[in-house]
């Protein structure tokens, strides 16, 4: 005789979990990266917003100091505040970056009333790709 389990969906539900743990992993070591490498994420993450055209701004310093405590303070951040903060930029990209989508959304709400900061150009997507070819160091590989 075979074993019979009383739920049909319990491989399915196996599948779908250990995949929420997986994805959990991954954003675990994300958050972990972006905490250790803030300063330097920082400052490269300015550097290509000012190189692609997408920030001008008065003070590096002050911009690279707010993305460091940034990167520092998301591994603290509740997680509905951060889906709550990406949720419009979801659908942009296939597989996205969450910390790309997160800053992509900072930059474009938030940063651009900064008084350091004189203008942000270019789309969503412009932003995203900007900051994504920098923050692409923080997943696993």
């Amino acid at each position: 005789m075979g074993h019979h389990s009383s739920n049909p969906y319990g491989t399915d539900q196996r599948v779908s979990d250990a995949i929420d743990r997986q994805r959990e992993q991954e954003r675990h070591h994300m958050l972990q990266q972006a905490y250790r490498q803030a300063d330097t994420l920082a400052t490269k993450l300015v550097q290509r917003l000012i190189d692609q055209k997408v920030l001008d701004i008065t003070s590096e310093e002050a911009i690279r100091d707010v993305f460091s405590a940034l990167l520092k303070r998301l591994s603290t951040m509740d997680d509905f505040d951060v889906q709550f903060k990406i949720a419009p930029l979801r659908s942009l990209v296939p597989n996205p970056n969450f910390l790309s989508l997160y800053l992509t959304q900072y930059i474009t709400e938030d940063l651009i009333d900064h008084p350091k900061v004189q203008d942000v150009f270019g789309d969503d997507l412009e932003i995203y790709q900007a900051v994504d070819s920098v923050l692409a160091v923080t997943r696993q590989r």
